[in-house]
């Protein structure tokens, strides 16, 4: 695992996204804060998507072909503080989509901004992603 500062949106790779597992009664995944707001923006059928793979499958890691896209949950509701579980069990699986679809992965410190999380807590258990995947803080 690399490490680098700039925005998320500016490194070459597949984009992953923090979120989290709430759906709205309108079947929307709470997309409201950080980079989850920021790629709602841009592609504004993603919440809907999201809550539709959550209601039919759970809160689990997703890829989104067509945005070149990745959802990783660190939340279960959006207004909770980070689950460092959580996070371990999104890791393994986007370790897992990774060597299904290669290339390299672009990612915030999970759980760190909006999750509250410190990233001394969260690195160690990121440790066994190998150097396709690219940490950004800004």
């Amino acid at each position: 695992m690399k490490e680098a500062r700039g925005n998320l949106w500016s490194f070459p790779g597949h984009k992953v996204i923090t979120t989290n597992g709430f759906v709205k009664k309108s079947g929307e995944c709470v997309m409201g804060r950080g980079c989850a707001k920021e790629a709602a923006d841009m592609f504004p059928h993603l919440p809907i998507q999201l809550g539709e793979c959550i209601g039919l499958a759970g809160n689990h890691v997703y890829w989104f072909s067509e945005y070149d896209l990745i959802t990783f949950p660190v939340k279960h509701n959006w207004f909770e503080k980070a689950d460092i579980n959580l996070i371990r069990r999104s890791a393994r699986e986007l370790n897992r989509l990774a060597d299904k679809i290669g290339g390299t992965f672009v990612l915030p410190r999970p759980g760190c901004g909006n999750g509250l999380l410190d990233w001394e807590q969260v690195k160690p258990i990121l440790q066994f992603l190998d150097d396709n995947f690219l940490v950004v803080t800004y």
